[in-house]
């Protein structure tokens, strides 16, 4: 293929404008910045946060939905509503955590390995509204440009993750406590939001 076509094939594959829509909406969606003091919380319990695999998680569990995420689901017989009430299920027992002070994820020594998998891959960095958004966004945006997005979304994810130490000690033990309460109140509405969409479908969309 003569360079000028090349030139032309890649102009038309990299939209960066879409690319920057993608990556506006994932970031909204993931939402990184507000959930520090859930990953704070989180690494009080383990001591630690493998940051690198918790992102490479995240980020394989979301390049894998782009690509095959349907299928992988009806492989399984499970719908998209399905694996959204799931993870919301997740999401509600980490908000429970947070505002009761009890223990639902056990911090055994085998829990500080996986911890950076679940809960934080999964459900809090590539959830089930990442996921679902990620699934609809092929429907408007290229799948090269979705991937970009999503992987400059995992940048940033990345970088949070390795700073939640120096902002554990900026914020201080008392704005923690605070902040942590009133994420648990926030998670557990999103929760109750995604399970509501899902479950109920017909109702949400009649206002009930």
């Amino acid at each position: 293929m003569k360079p000028q076509r090349l030139n032309v094939y890649f102009r038309a594959m990299f939209d960066y404008k879409e690319i920057l829509s993608v990556s506006l909406i994932l970031f909204s969606v993931i939402d990184i910045l507000g959930s520090i003091p859930i990953i704070v919380n989180l690494r009080q319990k383990v001591g630690h946060i493998q940051s690198e695999k918790a992102t490479l998680a995240a980020g394989v569990l979301m390049i894998l939905f782009l690509f095959a995420g349907k299928s992988i689901l009806s492989l399984f017989g499970i719908g998209v509503e399905d694996f959204a009430i799931a993870g919301a299920l997740i999401i509600f027992a980490i908000g429970a955590e947070m505002i009761l002070g009890i223990e639902l994820f056990k911090s055994d020594p085998d829990a500080k390995d996986s911890a950076s998998i679940v809960p934080i891959a999964f459900p809090l960095i590539a959830g089930a509204g990442t996921l679902t958004t990620i699934l609809t966004l092929k429907a408007e945006f290229a799948q090269i440009n979705i991937a970009i997005g999503i992987l400059l979304n995992l940048v940033l994810v990345y970088i949070v993750l390795k700073s939640t130490g120096w902002l554990e000690r900026k914020i201080g033990k008392t704005g923690l406590d605070v902040l942590r309460r009133i994420f648990g109140i926030i998670l557990l509405s999103i929760a109750v939001k995604i399970f509501k969409t899902n479950a109920f479908p017909i109702g949400v969309e009649s206002g009930i």
